[in-house]
């Protein structure tokens, strides 16, 4: 199910340039209604369901019904996102609440390796990966002979 915005909770990021949800929508479908000052999905056929403008949403105005692989048919799922972690709450049709804290990163910002630590090749025409051979054990890039 697509995203959809809940427009008593919405506050259109305090009239900002440009929403949070608009921001870090990657098929840019977050609009904002100048009139109303409420966000919402303007084609809801192009969502992907990536959950990115339900976690940065700040008013959590933003629902996104989740799926059976993911919770149980008719649950209701909510993330919280603060700096360092997003708190999800889990609401069963029983009307039971489970609550699962993740952290956002495991490293500082700006100090993640691109490499994750092995050394990296620079020729951008090669056909290995960025980290081959170093990354896969072997002492040299595997190749057919011609």
């Amino acid at each position: 199910m697509p995203s959809y915005v809940n427009p008593e909770k919405c506050d259109g990021c305090k009239a900002l340039d440009k929403t949070a949800c608009q921001y870090i929508c990657p098929n840019d479908l977050m609009v904002l209604d100048k009139e109303k000052m409420k966000a919402f999905n303007q084609d809801v056929m192009m969502c992907w369901e990536c959950y990115n403008c339900v976690k940065i949403c700040p008013t959590q105005a933003i629902e996104i019904r989740g799926y059976a692989d993911f919770v149980p048919m008719g649950a209701q799922v909510t993330p919280l996102r603060s700096t360092d972690s997003i708190m999800w709450t889990v609401k069963f049709r029983n009307g039971m609440l489970k609550r699962f804290k993740f952290p956002i990163r495991t490293t500082a910002e700006g100090s993640a390796a691109p490499g994750g630590g092995f050394e990296t090749k620079g020729d951008i025409n090669s056909t290995a990966l960025f980290t081959e051979p170093a990354s896969t054990g072997m002492a040299e890039v595997f190749t057919l002979n011609k």
